[in-house]
């Protein structure tokens, strides 16, 4: 295939940056999103020009690493995939692909293609430690948990922090990645001494960190490569009423 890209390129976060076009030609539909850009930067190498930022790591859709706006959607037009694990075999020989980085306040760009998502760091390290008792392993099955309690948990550990959620919401939002990683301990047996200061803690972070409020449009459930669905962010805002209505304090207070 013969390709247009429309790339934003941004030198560093005080410069104002801009859409940038190449052509690429003789693309396989069976390269991955990242293997078309590899192509497109060891051409720009070869010429003498700048490469393209971008981040990745695992190629797998493990990672979360892998985060751009491709056509105006989160991760490109395929549900429940990430960039990475995009194929060219879902465009058009002679289409023209605008690629840009995720845009949020709380994701400033570093560069080209490439976000600072240290707030999501902030969030995780604002939610404390779990108590658990120390020593060899429990017996299986010593804590009973309910299945569906099980599976819901195990559906928000899923997350994989990529920021999709935030790149798509009108408002900036986290409170999906938020609510995920609150739900994969609330619901758990392990979860339960900390939850209510932990809820608290991890939604401060959240606004502190200048992430938007989340106003139910559910554009970050569509994009999200891992299916969290929307009742997760209705499971933080139960949490979170009970521990104000509790007065429970901060993680460690």
């Amino acid at each position: 295939m013969n390709l247009t890209l429309r790339i934003w390129r941004q030198s560093g976060p005080e410069d104002k940056g801009r859409m940038v076009t190449y052509q690429v030609d003789d693309v396989s539909p069976d390269m991955s999103f990242l293997e078309m850009l590899d192509v497109l930067n060891e051409r720009l190498i070869l010429a003498g020009e700048e490469p393209v930022a971008f981040d990745h790591d695992c190629r797998e859709g493990i990672c979360g690493m892998c985060g751009l706006m491709i056509n105006g959607d989160a991760h490109g037009p395929q549900r429940g995939t990430t960039a990475c694990q995009l194929h060219m075999r879902q465009f058009s020989d002679g289409e023209t692909i605008d690629i840009e980085p995720w845009r949020a306040r709380a994701f400033p760009v570093i560069k080209d293609l490439v976000v600072n998502r240290s707030a999501f760091d902030k969030i995780i390290a604002a939610g404390g430690y779990i108590t658990a008792p120390t020593g060899s392993a429990p017996e299986a099955h010593s804590t009973p948990v309910a299945k569906a309690n099980a599976d819901a948990a195990f559906e928000s550990a899923a997350c994989i922090g990529c920021g999709a959620c935030v790149a798509a919401c009108p408002n900036g939002s986290g409170m999906l990645f938020t609510a995920a990683k609150l739900t994969q301990l609330s619901l758990l047996p392990q979860g339960q001494p900390e939850r209510y200061t932990r809820v608290i803690g991890m939604v401060d972070a959240h606004d502190e960190a200048g992430f938007g409020g989340c106003t139910n449009a559910g554009e970050c459930t569509v994009v999200c490569p891992k299916g969290i669905p929307l009742n997760t962010i209705g499971r933080l805002n139960r949490d979170y009423l009970k521990a104000t209505t509790k007065g429970a304090g901060t993680p460690g207070s």
